[in-house]
């Protein structure tokens, strides 16, 4: 018996393979810096975690509505109103298993078998996988290292054809932690209004910006709003990735179709969850306290790790936003250690976590098969430590 399609054609991750031999390691005994994180290094907030103690104190450990309780879409409202200028009900709001699970339903919402979704290229690597999970078909645009990766209207209006059906934009980005401008955004907003189609902005990364603001598209005019499916999250914002709360915003009749999928396939994100995630975006004073300091330390992370990759004389992509930093392995390829030839990102990858127990990132499945993603999620003292290693084990590579 052979099991579907659809399973088949979903591609094995290379992040996981790293991932899961850099904690074997470290299980092992094994001093492994790791700068494979997704995830902020910080514990949630204490206020967080109080509200939902208090949440089991009350009981709350019901059902809820399928697309969330009506207090925490409340929220979320209030939420988009106050920082992106963007004005929702709760009806236009869907929670659900973290924000990769908004995007499933998003996405299986809006496409027919054989519909393209534009992505530029790099890519978060399970855009494409849940694109393809939701019948459609990924149509990568390659970016330019001298436009940091980011996707041009020309670009855009050159990869439309009369399939495509949504186009997805990650602001701030993962891998390469771009940020666009105020300007890039109107400019892309303009060219996606001379075609139908959808855009799924992925803005998770939204507060982890460093010298420039974060700029939602949807914001842009009426009609991009009612285009837009605006997808967001507690994880990245208040260190709650184990918690899986994610929400969708958009029009009233595609929250519903999402909402009612959801219902039957998980229901309702989990109540306690919510309940704490209506303390996460309320209380203001303790919120923004937080946050400001996360991003002090992750600001002052960003710096040490580009100084310490400039003098390592590297090409890398400044990040503007998110924890990573993608840097260039071009100059590598092809050369040797102890017997291993590197010919890929992954290979680099593998050999650097053998040879000097320093875990990164390999970007072929994010679409840059010529980068490594580090990221700084991570302490300076790992961050030192682990571009030391870096450093010894570059200069020990050989042409043959």
């Amino acid at each position: 018996m052979e099991i579907a399609k659809r399973a088949k054609q979903i591609s094995p991750s290379l992040t996981l393979e790293i991932t899961a031999r850099a904690k074997k390691m470290k299980a092992d005994g094994m001093r492994v810096v790791s700068f494979a994180a997704g995830e902020p290094d910080f514990v949630t907030p204490e206020y967080i975690v109080n509200a939902g103690r208090e949440a089991l104190d009350k009981g709350i450990t019901k059902y809820t509505p399928a697309a969330g309780t009506p207090a925490l879409r409340t929220a979320i409202c209030q939420k988009l109103k106050n920082d992106n200028a963007l004005d929702y009900e709760p009806s236009n709001i869907v929670v659900s298993n973290g924000a990769k699970h908004s995007l499933f339903n998003a996405f299986m919402a809006i496409l027919n078998v054989g519909d393209e979704v534009i992505i530029p290229s790099p890519y978060w690597l399970s855009y494409p996988e849940i694109v393809k999970m939701a019948g459609g078909v990924p149509v990568f645009v390659q970016t330019k290292a001298e436009n940091s990766f980011k996707i041009t209207p020309a670009e855009l209006a050159a990869a439309v054809t009369p399939k495509t059906k949504a186009f997805i934009l990650n602001n701030p980005n993962n891998p390469t932690g771009a940020v666009y401008t105020r300007s890039e955004i109107n400019a892309l907003a303009n060219e996606i209004e001379k075609h139908e189609i959808f855009v799924v902005s992925d803005e998770i990364y939204e507060k982890l910006t460093y010298e420039r603001k974060h700029h939602s598209i949807a914001a842009y005019s009426d009609i991009l709003k009612e285009r837009t499916i605006v997808i967001n999250g507690l994880s990245k914002t208040y260190a709650m990735t184990g918690w899986r709360v994610g929400y969708a915003a958009a029009e009233e009749h595609i929250a519903y179709a999402m909402s009612s999928m959801q219902s039957h396939s998980t229901s309702n994100a989990n109540s306690i969850a919510q309940y704490a995630s209506v303390a996460a975006l309320t209380d203001k004073l303790h919120g923004e306290a937080f946050l400001e300091g996360m991003k002090a330390t992750f600001d002052a992370r960003r710096a040490l790790m580009m100084l310490r990759l400039q003098r390592l004389n590297v090409d890398f992509i400044e990040p503007k936003g998110a924890f990573y930093v993608m840097m260039s392995i071009s100059k590598f390829i092809g050369k040797h250690l102890d017997g291993q030839c590197i010919r890929s990102a992954f290979d680099f990858a593998s050999v650097l976590l053998d040879q000097a127990l320093v875990a990164v990132i390999p970007c072929e499945s994010f679409g840059a098969p010529e980068y490594v993603r580090l990221s700084y999620a991570a302490s300076e003292i790992d961050i030192e430590r682990g571009l030391d290693a870096i450093a010894a084990f570059i200069s020990q590579l050989k042409d043959k």
